[in-house]
């Protein structure tokens, strides 16, 4: 019989795209009774050793409860790399109880983005791609006295699901853009995670470009972003999809703004986007389809007639 011990161990802490960092996204993954074969998650050796590993190791797990969470290198995808090992023992002494999960996620805020950032050797972007989180004491190591919180790195998308990263985060882009192509999913009227462009969505991305191609002299203000960027993916939206009128559609065109934080992180890259807006503006309607789809589906144009009694 399965043991109702719940050993929860990941604290997340998200952020929505575009916006401040928001515990309100904050989710909390439990880990279930038993593994496969009968295994309480305490016995399983890789998950031990996944929970224990040191700064610089890279994590994956592809179950839903995350039990087969293993440590692997870090140039295949993974979803945590270790940033560092903090206690809390100065705020929980022995014999204290555990903190709530509420707490964690404080915790990690407030214990982790600094040393992330040594990690890193470089500034965390605040509204970037990369986001600090926790991995806590099981609820037996916490009665024997384990204090320790190992600090991640992670990929959160905007409704909460956890991206791969291939690399470690050091030195690639914070910038929180999506490959073209990629379509997000309409969540309350706001942006998801990723989903099939046959589903209806938010937004479909249609282009990346770089404020830096431009903008050479320092950070420029997102008005002057804004007016650059109105040509700039009007461009490129005709290279991702000739021949969609997007006013026939009811589609508008819009793309991201780079707040000074980020510029001075090297965020420098956005994303040009494809969605619909409300009849009340009230937030976002959902689209059906990919937008290459729909070009390749309109009519041609229609020839000039010829002129009466032929050339």
């Amino acid at each position: 019989m399965a043991t109702d011990t719940m050993r929860t161990r990941l604290v997340m802490v998200g952020v929505f795209l575009g916006a401040i960092v928001a515990l309100a996204l904050s989710v909390t993954f439990s880990w279930g009774a038993g593994l496969a074969g009968g295994g309480k998650v305490e016995e399983a050796p890789a998950a031990n050793a996944a929970f224990h590993s040191a700064p610089g190791s890279c994590l994956n797990w592809l179950q839903p409860d995350a039990s087969d969470i293993h440590v692997v290198p870090c140039a295949q995808p993974h979803l945590y790399e270790v940033a560092g090992v903090v206690s809390v023992a100065d705020k929980y002494p022995p014999g204290a109880p555990a903190p709530t999960v509420s707490d964690w996620r404080d915790l990690a805020m407030a214990r982790c983005t600094k040393g992330t950032e040594s990690y890193l050797g470089e500034e965390l972007d605040p509204y970037g791609k990369f986001t600090v989180s926790a991995l806590r004491p099981g609820a037996d190591e916490w009665s024997g006295g384990d204090r320790d919180m190992r600090c991640v790195l992670q990929w959160a998308a905007p409704g909460g699901a956890l991206q791969p990263v291939t690399g470690k985060v050091a030195g690639q882009s914070q910038s929180l853009v999506w490959q073209p192509g990629t379509c997000l999913a309409l969540q309350d009227k706001t942006v998801g995670n990723p989903i099939d462009c046959a589903q209806p969505h938010a937004y479909e991305i249609v282009a990346t470009i770089d404020l830096k191609d431009h903008f050479k002299a320092g950070y420029p203000t997102q008005k002057d972003q804004a007016a650059w960027l109105d040509a700039e993916c009007n461009n490129d939206l005709q290279s991702y999809a000739g021949g969609v009128d997007l006013d026939a559609q009811k589609l508008i065109l819009t793309w991201d703004l780079r707040e000074q934080e980020s510029w001075d992180a090297g965020s420098t890259l956005v994303n040009c986007k494809v969605g619909a807006k409300l009849a009340d503006n009230t937030g976002l309607a959902p689209v059906t389809g990919s937008i290459k789809q729909q070009a390749q589906d309109a009519p041609p144009p229609q020839s000039p007639a010829a002129p009466p009694g032929g050339g």
